[in-house]
C-alpha cells in the first residue's frame, strides 16, 4: 500500500467502499475521490486541489464547468430536454448547420458516445459500400490497426489487440483486417490484394496506445492511397479532435479532408455526451429513415450545449494555446528526462503527450509515480502499463505548465 493510500480520509474511503459494493470493477481508478472542477483545477472531498492532467481522456479541453458551455446546458434544460427524433425540435437544425460548416462537410449525424459514433461510421461505410461502391453485400472489410482504441462494443473488441478487453466476449465480429499502425506500405498491400475493402478506420494519433504519433507524411499518404482505391479514410478524432493536438482536428496538420470524421469527448467540453459522425452527401444519403438513430441523439440539451462548446475553442484560440504550450511542455519533460533516466521517451503533439518509463509494461512503477504526482497535487493515469499520458485542459497557461513541470520532476526523484 502506498503513502497516499494510507492517507485516504475516512469520507474518501467511505466513498470508494460504496463504489467498490454496489458498482461494477470495470475501471482502476487512483484513489482520488473528486467533487468540483473549474477550468484546470479538481478538488477533492477533502478540500484538496490538484491540476488535472487527463482532462476526462481530452473530454474536458475547455476546461471544468465552463461557464459559457454550463450556462448553455442549464438555460436549454429549463425549456425542452428531449422529444426523441419522432418530433424535430427548434435546438437541432441550427447545430446540424453549424457543426457541419465548422468543419467543412454537408451532414451531420448526432449520436452520444464515441463508441457509438464509430459504430454509426461502420455501419455507413457498409452501407455506402455495398449500394455505391458495389462490393457483394456482407463481404465488405474494413482495414483497422493494430494497437487501436476505439471503444468497447462488441463489434469495436472484435478488431482489438487488447486481450483484457476481448477476453470471454466472443463470438466476434468479422469483417476486419488489421495492419501495423504507421505503415503505409502495408495499407497498399492489402488495398491491391482485394476490391472489397470498404474503408480505412485509423487515429490520427494512437491514445490509448501511450500517445503513439505516426510519422510525418503517414495521414496525407494514406488518405492518398484510399482514393486510388475509392476507399473511404475514416478519422477517428474522439480523443485528438477539438484542438487537443495544435489544430482543430489531428488530420489538419497535414492537410488531410476525411470521407467520415469521427467526433465526440470535447464537442461538447465534457459538460454532456455529444458525439458526432459528419460526411457529405453522397456516402450520408444511403441512409434513410428507420436504418439508424438513437432516442438521445441530437436532443436539444447536446445541440445547445456542442454548439456554446465549439464556439469557446474558437473564442479562446484553443488550438493555438494547444500548440505553443505543447512546445513548452515536451521540451520541460525532455530537460527532466536529461537529468532523470526514469524517462526514456517523450511523445505527443500539442497537449496530448505522454512520458515512457524506464520499466516493462507489467510494471506497477508508471502507477506508482502516478500515486506520487497526485500526492504532489497533479492527477495523471498510465496507459498500457509504463506509459503516463499527460493531457491538461487546453486553457492552461504557460506558468502553470511550469508548475505541474516541478511537480512532475519533484515525484520522479523521489524514486531515484
Amino acid at each position: 500500500m502506498t503513502h497516499t493510500e494510507q492517507n485516504l480520509s475516512s469520507k474518501s474511503e467511505a466513498l470508494i467502499a460504496k463504489e467498490n459494493q454496489y458498482g461494477a470493477h470495470n475501471y482502476h481508478p487512483l484513489p482520488v475521490v473528486l467533487e468540483r472542477g473549474e477550468g484546470v483545477y479538481v478538488w477533492d472531498v477533502d478540500g484538496k486541489k490538484y491540476y488535472d492532467f487527463l482532462s476526462a481522456y481530452s473530454a474536458v479541453n475547455q476546461g471544468h464547468c465552463h461557464p459559457k458551455i454550463v450556462g448553455a446546458m442549464v438555460k436549454q434544460a429549463q425549456t425542452l430536454t428531449l422529444t426523441s427524433r419522432a418530433f424535430h425540435n427548434d435546438q437541432l437544425g441550427p447545430y446540424e448547420e453549424y457543426v457541419t460548416k465548422y468543419f467543412g462537410f454537408d451532414k451531420v449525424l448526432p449520436m452520444n458516445t464515441g463508441a457509438e459514433a464509430v459504430e454509426t461510421a461502420l455501419k455507413l461505410c457498409r452501407k455506402w459500400a455495398y449500394e455505391i461502391k458495389g462490393i457483394p453485400e456482407n463481404e465488405a472489410q474494413i482495414i483497422v490497426c493494430e494497437n487501436n482504441f476505439h471503444g468497447r462494443t462488441t463489434t469495436i473488441i472484435s478488431f482489438s489487440n487488447d486481450e483484457t478487453a476481448r477476453k470471454n466476449f466472443g463470438p466476434f465480429t468479422a469483417g476486419f483486417i488489421k495492419i501495423p499502425y504507421n505503415d503505409v506500405e502495408a495499407l497498399e498491400n492489402v488495398l491491391k490484394s482485394t476490391k472489397n475493402i470498404a474503408g480505412f478506420l485509423v487515429e490520427p494519433i494512437q491514445g490509448e496506445a501511450g500517445v503513439y504519433v505516426p510519422a510525418e507524411g503517414y495521414l496525407a499518404k494514406t488518405k492518398a492511397l484510399c482514393e486510388a482505391h475509392n476507399v473511404l479514410f475514416i478519422a477517428d478524432e474522439v480523443q485528438t479532435g477539438i484542438a487537443r493536438t495544435g489544430k482543430l482536428l489531428a488530420v489538419n496538420h497535414e492537410n488531410v479532408q476525411p470521407d467520415i470524421l469521427i467526433l465526440g469527448k470535447a464537442i461538447s467540453g465534457g459538460v454532456y455526451p455529444v458525439s458526432a459522425v459528419l460526411t457529405n452527401d453522397h456516402i450520408m444519403n444511403v441512409i434513410k429513415p428507420g436504418q439508424h438513430g438513437s432516442t438521445f441523439g441530437g436532443n436539444p440539451i447536446a445541440a445547445a450545449v456542442a454548439i456554446a462548446a465549439l464556439e469557446v475553442v474558437k473564442e479562446e484560440d484553443l488550438a493555438q494555446n494547444a500548440a505553443h504550450l505543447g512546445e513548452v511542455l515536451r521540451t520541460g519533460l525532455n530537460e527532466i528526462a536529461s537529468r532523470n533516466s526514469l524517462i526514456t521517451l517523450v511523445r505527443g503533439k500539442g497537449l496530448l503527450n505522454a512520458i515512457v518509463i524506464n520499466c516493462d509494461e507489467e510494471s506497477d512503477l508508471a502507477w506508482n509515480i502516478c500515486m506520487k504526482f497526485s500526492e504532489y497535487g497533479l492527477l495523471a493515469k498510465p496507459t498500457h502499463g509504463n506509459k503516463i499520458r499527460l493531457a491538461p485542459p487546453l486553457v492552461i497557461t504557460e506558468s502553470q505548465i511550469q508548475e505541474c513541470l516541478a511537480i512532475i520532476e519533484r515525484a520522479l526523484n523521489d524514486f531515484r
